[in-house]
C-alpha cells in the first residue's frame, strides 16, 4: 500500500493488527530501488509521515533503505531531528561508536534478554529507541527484538491475574540489584557502578544515585547494593485516547535467584503471575528477523522490546533520543 511519493507501507507475515486498525509494527520501504534519494532526504521529506506511522502503531521499521554503517544509522538518527539523550543505564554495557550511535547490548549473543522498557526504572527515560541491523544473523540462527505493545500486556493481566495487578498499581515495584566495580560483558545486565554513574568517586557517584531515587549500600568488595523504588508499575499513556495503561516495569527483565523484584511493600511477587506475564509476552510479541540495513524504532513508553538468543554472527547498534 503506498503511503506518499518515494515510500511505500509494505506488509510482513509476522506483522499484527492492534485493535484500532493499526498495524504493529508499520512498515516502509522506498519505492523504487535504489532509491531515488538519500536515507536522510527521504526521512527529511517524510517525517510527519513516518512520526504518524510510530504513534499509531508505537514501533517502525525501515526495510530497503541504503543503510549500511554505524555513520549512515548516524545520519538517520540525525534526519529524524529528535533531541539526544546521554546514553546511561542501570544495567546494560555500552559502548559509543560514532556520533550518537552505541552498542546495544555487549552481552553475549548466545544469552537472551527479558522484555523490558528502556531505563524503565529511573525518572528520565528515553522516548524513543533506534536500532539498526549491521551486521545480519544468518537465517534461522535466532537474534531477533522481539516487541510487543505494552497496553496489550496490561489488558491481558488484568483479565488473567486481576488482584495481582490492582496490587501493582496499588503499591508499585522495589527492586535490588548488586553492582560490581567494572561492567561484566558477560551478563545483559552486567553494568559496574562507575560506567552506569559516570564516575570513579563514590561521592559523585551517591549524589547522582539520589537525583534518581536510588539508595547505595557500599560493600566491602567494592561493589555496591543499590535499591530502586517503590517505583510505578503501570503508568499511563495520555497520548492516546485508548491504550493508555502501559505495563511501565522490568519484572521480568533479571533473573531470580535473590528474587531481586518485590512489590513495592516488601513482598515477593507470586510466581504463578510472574509465569502468566513472560506467556503473554511470547505469545503477544512478534519477532521480524533482522536484515541487514533495517532500521526499527521503537516508542519506548508504548512497546516493550527484548533479544532472542543467536548463534551465529549479530551486530546491531541502538541510539536513544528525547
Amino acid at each position: 500500500m503506498g503511503v506518499s511519493e518515494g515510500l511505500v507501507e509494505i506488509e510482513l507475515p509476522q506483522q499484527k493488527n492492534l485493535h484500532d486498525g493499526a498495524r504493529f509494527p508499520a512498515v516502509v520501504s522506498p519505492s523504487s530501488s535504489p532509491p531515488s534519494s538519500s536515507p536522510h532526504q527521504l526521512i527529511q521529506t517524510h517525517k510527519h509521515l513516518l512520526d504518524s506511522l510510530l504513534a499509531e502503531s508505537g514501533a517502525l521499521l525501515l526495510r530497503g533503505f541504503p543503510v549500511n554503517t554505524a555513520s549512515d544509522f548516524n545520519d538517520v538518527v540525525e534526519a529524524f531531528g529528535y533531541d539526544y539523550f546521554p546514553v546511561a543505564s542501570i544495567s546494560a554495557p555500552r559502548t559509543k561508536i560514532v556520533g550518537r550511535v552505541f552498542t546495544a547490548n555487549e552481552s553475549p549473543p548466545e544469552q537472551s534478554i527479558a522484555f523490558h522498557h528502556e531505563m524503565a526504572l529511573v525518572p528520565e527515560f528515553p522516548s524513543k529507541l533506534l536500532f539498526f541491523c549491521e551486521v545480519e544473523p544468518q537465517p534461522g540462527s535466532g537474534g531477533e527484538t522481539p516487541i510487543v505493545p505494552s497496553h496489550v500486556v496490561y489488558e491481558k493481566m488484568k483479565k488473567s491475574q486481576p488482584q495481582f495487578v490492582e496490587r501493582l498499581e496499588k503499591h508499585g515495584l522495589l527492586y535490588t540489584r548488586f553492582l560490581a566495580e567494572d561492567d561484566d560483558v558477560s551478563s545483559p545486565i552486567g553494568r559496574g557502578w562507575k560506567s552506569n554513574f559516570n564516575t570513579m568517586d563514590k561521592t559523585l557517584a551517591q549524589e547522582r544515585a539520589d537525583k534518581m531515587g536510588m539508595k547505595l549500600e557500599w560493600l566491602e568488595n567494592g561493589g555496591v547494593k543499590m535499591v530502586i523504588g517503590p517505583v510505578e508499575g503501570v503508568r499511563y499513556d495520555e497520548r492516546r485516547e485508548r491504550r493508555k495503561e502501559v505495563w511501565f516495569h522490568t519484572m521480568v527483565g533479571w533473573d531470580d535467584p535473590s528474587k531481586p523484584v518485590r512489590f513495592g511493600d516488601g513482598k515477593e511477587l507470586p510466581e504463578d503471575a510472574v509465569s502468566d506475564c513472560l506467556r503473554i509476552m511470547e505469545e503477544e510479541c512478534i519477532a521480524i528477523p533482522w536484515k541487514k540495513g533495517d532500521v526499527l524504532i521503537i516508542d519506548n513508553f508504548a512497546v516493550l522490546h527484548a533479544r532472542r538468543p543467536c548463534f551465529s554472527p549479530r551486530r546491531v547498534l541502538a541510539s536513544l533520543v528525547k
